[in-house]
């Protein structure tokens, strides 16, 4: 009976290691300011784009919805992009600060320890949401949209955040140089982005569409205008969301699956 009720104790010692490793993350995230640092300036952001829609002259011809919407967009990206920035830092920076030993000698598995940091980089985007809430309310008030406004970014945004996520914690598996890793998740982010640049014209061919559904960003982007902006219902450009899903879903068991046999000391490295 001493073994069985040990072998569970320890069973279950495991399986909450992902948990331990989320914990420690967030308190080095938070407590260790680096989060709220982060966190000040997206709000200082959402500061100035809510103001030059609300009181600028030169964007008066914005509608309630376009403001509302282009807000949103912009809010979607750049906690998408914290997210990112915190997962390519997540084992590359503890790789260059020599502390990923450490955390390897730990009784944790190295996927367990993945799922963990990848978590605690997504609150990044969580935070960022909270953040966004009162500023869709004060922009949105008096068109009834608010409520579907944070419904699709929250939807949208926590797609794409486990998209870039799941993106960065893989460079950062594979980098040895955590510059190497930071600077190679930017370039993608701005290869990403590039589609929501095209022409309108462009956007109306075949070509044009296909890039936009293929490309995550782009794609989502593009739901959060149509919803807001064009008045569609949720479901009928609910296709548009099928590339940040997959893209989410296949990325993140990549880094979970890798992890186990690539998670080491050097990039790439299983040991």
């Amino acid at each position: 009976m001493a073994a069985v009720a040990e072998a569970t104790h320890l069973r279950q010692q495991r399986a909450r290691g992902w948990a331990v490793v989320l914990v420690q993350e967030l308190r080095d995230l938070w407590l260790g300011g680096r989060g709220l640092l982060l966190c000040l300036g997206f709000s200082a952001l959402l500061s100035t784009i809510a103001y030059l829609v609300a009181t600028n002259t030169d964007l008066n011809f914005l509608e309630r919805r376009e403001a509302v919407s282009l807000t949103l967009q912009v809010a979607t990206a750049v906690g998408g992009l914290l997210a990112l920035l915190a997962a390519a830092d997540a084992i590359s920076g503890e790789r260059e600060r020599g502390t990923l030993e450490t955390v390897l000698l730990t009784p944790v598995s190295r996927r367990e320890i993945v799922v963990g940091k990848l978590i605690a980089s997504i609150s990044l985007w969580l935070a960022a949401f909270v953040i966004t809430i009162p500023y869709v309310w004060f922009l949105g008030r008096g068109v009834d949209i608010v409520g579907d406004a944070l419904a699709t970014g929250f939807v949208v945004g926590t797609l794409l955040a486990v998209f870039l996520a799941s993106l960065g914690t893989l460079i950062s598996l594979f980098s040895s140089s955590n510059r190497f890793g930071l600077s190679l998740s930017l370039f993608l982010l701005l290869a990403l982005f590039a589609p929501t640049q095209l022409p309108t014209q462009a956007e109306k061919g075949w070509a044009g569409d296909l890039l936009i559904r293929l490309d995550p960003m782009s794609s989502g982007e593009h739901y959060v205008g149509k919803l807001l902006v064009s008045g569609h219902s949720w479901t009928q450009d609910v296709t548009l969301l099928i590339s940040p899903l997959l893209g989410a879903v296949l990325l993140t068991a990549a880094a979970v699956i890798l992890s186990g046999r690539y998670l080491g000391l050097r990039g790439g490295g299983s040991r």
